[in-house]
Parts: structure tokens; sequence; C-alpha cells
């Protein structure tokens, strides 16, 4: 970022005096959006509370439309004691020099566009030093760099998160070689999460993801365990007597195993939609996974004389 004047960033920061606007991120296992120096709301039931997949925006750094004439230039205005103390070998003129290109904008149709950026990615920062503090964009037209509603979609779907799965199991603290273990999920709640990054006053974009299926990896291969993967959005509960059509039938013993188990990997299916079409484009789906020790002993029978 060229920076003649250090006052030129503290008048586009003034634009917010919150900074971030957005925040999609969590610590953990997941990854998201962080956004400073940014005007977008990222608000929706998938925001907080789930597990990302670390969906990765193409481009950290981009222009959003900030303030028309009059109010650029009223800030920049605002911040002359600032930049006299920034500046203490500066003059009335440089200060007056450094105005003249607001006050040339005075009664233009169109819009200052500024510089924000992701620092959730390590890139945005470095990416945000190279664009200008401003730009003047007349109406209707986009800059280079300047944010579309595609990359707005992008966001949201950064900021997406769904429910880890809580996996259940029956039998739940040992199995046996050709018993049936049934597999479904715990407190799944909401079966759509959604996410909302916008401009207000400007545009935005909604994306949706939707559990449609669970998928199960046994631990190991066809020869030694049975899938059952009729599972529906959750699994089935154990049903006394039930039709057994989720889980895994373990054909031989998890003795000679590490620790002596089955790690069994549930694997929840989001696929994701951009609501309304906005932008035609088609995201992979969010795939989460939860795993569980499957220890599986031999039947044991007693032989009489």
């Amino acid at each position: 970022m060229n920076r003649l004047l250090s006052v030129l960033a503290a008048g586009v920061l003034l634009l917010d005096p919150g900074g971030t606007r957005g925040d999609g991120f969590q610590d953990g296992r997941t990854a998201g959006v962080r956004l400073e120096n940014s005007k977008i709301v990222i608000t929706g039931n998938g925001v907080k509370g789930g597990k990302s997949d670390g969906y990765q925006l193409k481009r950290p750094c981009w222009y959003e439309p900030g303030p028309g004439a009059d109010e650029m230039l009223k800030t920049q205005e605002d911040v002359r004691a600032y930049w006299f103390r920034m500046n203490p070998n500066g003059t009335e003129e440089e200060f007056e020099k450094f105005l003249k290109q607001f006050k040339d904008k005075i009664g233009q149709p169109g819009r200052w566009w500024t510089p924000a950026y992701n620092e959730a990615d390590s890139r945005g920062r470095a990416c945000w030093g190279g664009l200008d503090e401003f730009v003047w964009v007349p109406p209707g037209t986009t800059p280079p760099s300047g944010i579309t509603l595609a990359e707005l979609a992008e966001i949201a779907r950064a900021a997406l998160t769904v429910p880890e799965p809580n996996v259940k199991l029956n039998p739940d603290a040992k199995s046996y070689v050709n018993l049936p273990t049934w597999v479904w999920l715990d407190g799944v709640g909401e079966t759509s999460r959604s996410v909302t990054a916008s401009i207000p006053g400007v545009m935005s974009a909604t994306v949706r993801a939707t559990l449609e299926d669970i998928k199960i990896d046994p631990g190991t291969d066809k020869r030694r365990a049975e899938v059952r993967e009729q599972c529906g959005t959750s699994g089935k509960p154990y049903v006394k007597g039930g039709e057994f059509t989720c889980g895994v039938r373990y054909l031989q013993a998890s003795v000679d195993q590490a620790r002596k188990v089955y790690v069994l990997t549930v694997t929840t299916v989001w696929p994701v939609e951009v609501v309304d079409d906005v932008v035609p484009f088609q995201y992979a789906p969010v795939q989460v996974q939860a795993q569980r020790d499957v220890p599986v002993g031999e039947v044991q029978s007693t032989v009489r004389p």
C-alpha cells in the first residue's frame, strides 16, 4: 500500500471505527474468515457452533464500496489534528494538497471504494498492502480487485460450519463377531445451516448446507466387515427387533488390530447451495468426520459333556 501520507490509512479506518465487521472464524480444528477494515456483515445459524472444512478464499483482499464524495471529504477533514500529530513537519499546504483529491469529487456521481482483507489467511495482510487506500468508482462499475457477488458468496462459504457428529453405537462398549453394530447420530439438531455475507444496502449472498447422508468406514476391508449404509440423514437408533439397515457387522475379531480395536469413522455429508442462485456456482459438500473405537470379540460358546 502506497503510504505517502500516514493519515491515509487512518482515514480509511475511521470509516469503520469497529474495524472487523465480519467474523466467521473459529479456533481449533476449524478455519474460516476474520475480516479486517471491512463493512461485510456475516450472519446465520451456520456461523458458530460447528466445524468448518477449511474452505479458503481464492483472493484474500479486495476493495469494498465505501462512502460517497461528501462523507469521504468530511472524514478526511476530521483527521486534520491526527495528520499534523503524525507529520510534525507537515504544512498546511501539504494537508490541503492531500484533501484536494477528495474535494475534486464533490458533486460527481460515484463513491470511494476502500480495501479490506481476510486476516485468517496468512496472505491477507500482504495482499491488502498492495492495494491503494481508496479508489474512486463511477456508479454501476466495479474496480479491478473490487469485491463481486461471487466473492461475497465465497466469504459466506468460508464462514460456514456444520455440527461435528456425535456417534452412538449399539452395542456401545464392545461388539462381537457377526453381531450387528448399529450406528446413528445423537443430537443432530438443525439439519440446515446457512450463512449470509452482506454489504448493507449494497448486496448480499447466502449459502445453505443441508444434511443429506452419512457414510461409514468400518476401519477395515470387506473381508472383515460388512457395512450397511441405508442410514438417511442421521442413521438408525437401535430398536430391539428392528431391521438392521445402518451400521457394521464385523466378521473377524479386532484382537490383531492396533490397540486391539477397529477405528470406525462416520462422515456427515452436507451439500452446499447458493440460495436463489445469485451466482452460478456449485460448491463441494461439507464433509465432517468423527471416529469411535470398536473392540470386537469372538462369541464364546460352552460345550457341555
